[in-house]
């Protein structure tokens, strides 16, 4: 009888024993308050026996359910993909940024202020490899330069895009080197186009608040189908998400002129502007609802000349229609120094007016 007594105690205990332990790892396991009533809250099976390790394991919370990317995820990953063998980084001398290579030539489209005065660069492809190259040209006016190293059959090249189509919130996609960390990838949107910032010595800029930094300078901000609108160039440093980047279009005909004629010209109107939208119209007032206002003219300007004044709106450069900024800077990079253009005004007072600008050129800095 003794004999049977000490063994069913010592069933009970190590009963207890097993049971004890088994709760006190799972408690471990899955931590205290919330997460345990989450991960204990199901239906229990009977408890015939304490559980063993197979018995912990089961009892341990399902892993999370793989959660699908979104359309736009998805998205920013192949823009990634597609563009990030197109960026390289570009050092010269102490300063270094980042390019973008747009013809399988070898021709990289970058700052003028990453290359400095530099005739020779070292530029970094996305296979590692350093290959020296050659500075073709910079306007330090427009902040853009084009370097070009030996062509070669698997060099990556990126799709230009069309900056005079951008709408103020379409998505775009900033990559870079930004602190050296190369091919660095920020997401956000077109805040605003043909921005002129005060204290910043460029105009007709895109503004984003796609993250860049340091580094990031002469690398691509693209759209959503990974096609370059702009070159990132500068940023604000007292202000959070406020950047800016040079218009593809005017950064490829700098390319352009380069590669056909071996040097920058520019055609010169002399204004700074803002786009009439229809609400701007409505409530000054204005004669028409599109085309861009005349905010300033420099005195010493082609339009100053041709006797165009503040608060004139402009609708239309020869035949081409003038509906927004981007319509005027096309028309100007389409013309040369030198040339004369029929230039149609709508007036303030009302009227329009016909002027004959015979368009400067503007100062490149070779």
């Amino acid at each position: 009888m003794a004999s049977e007594s000490m063994r069913r105690a010592a069933g009970a205990a190590g009963l207890a024993l097993t049971v004890g332990v088994g709760i006190g790892i799972g408690q471990g396991l899955v931590g205290g308050g919330a997460e345990r009533d989450v991960a204990w809250a199901r239906p229990q099976a009977p408890e015939v026996e304490a559980p063993g390790a197979a018995g912990m394991a089961a009892a341990r919370p399902p892993a999370p359910a793989f959660v699908p990317q979104t359309s736009d995820e998805q998205n920013v990953i192949r823009v990634a993909r597609q563009v990030t063998p197109a960026v390289v980084g570009i050092a010269a001398g102490n300063a270094s940024g980042s390019g973008v290579v747009v013809r399988q030539e070898g021709v990289i489209v970058t700052n003028a202020h990453v290359v400095g005065r530099s005739r020779e660069v070292e530029v970094s492809l996305a296979n590692g490899e350093r290959v020296p190259g050659r500075v073709l040209g910079r306007d330090a006016n427009v902040d853009i330069a084009v370097v070009q190293i030996p062509a070669r059959r698997s060099i990556a090249v990126a799709t230009v895009g069309d900056s005079d189509r951008l709408t103020v919130g379409q998505s775009a996609i900033a990559i870079g080197n930004p602190l050296g960390l190369e091919r660095t990838v920020t997401t956000g949107v077109v805040s605003a186009v043909n921005r002129s910032p005060r204290g910043i010595e460029l105009g007709g800029l895109i503004q984003t608040d796609a993250a860049i930094n340091p580094g990031n300078s002469g690398g691509p901000l693209v759209d959503s189908r990974g096609a370059v609108i702009g070159i990132n160039t500068v940023i604000y440093n007292e202000a959070q998400g406020l950047g800016f980047a040079v218009p593809i279009n005017l950064a490829n005909d700098i390319v352009q002129q380069l590669l056909t004629e071996g040097v920058i010209r520019r055609a010169w109107f002399g204004i700074s502007y803002d786009n009439v939208e229809p609400e701007m119209a409505a409530y000054y007032g204005l004669p028409v609802e599109q085309g861009i206002i005349v905010l300033q003219i420099d005195p010493r300007s082609p339009a100053a000349r041709a006797g165009l004044r503040r608060g004139d709106i402009i609708t239309r450069i020869d035949t081409d229609a003038i509906q927004r900024g981007g319509d005027f800077q096309r028309v100007l990079r389409s013309r040369r120094p030198g040339q004369t253009v029929a230039v149609t005004v709508a007036r303030p007072g009302g009227g329009t007016a016909r002027l004959n600008v015979r368009l400067g050129e503007t100062e490149v800095a070779g």
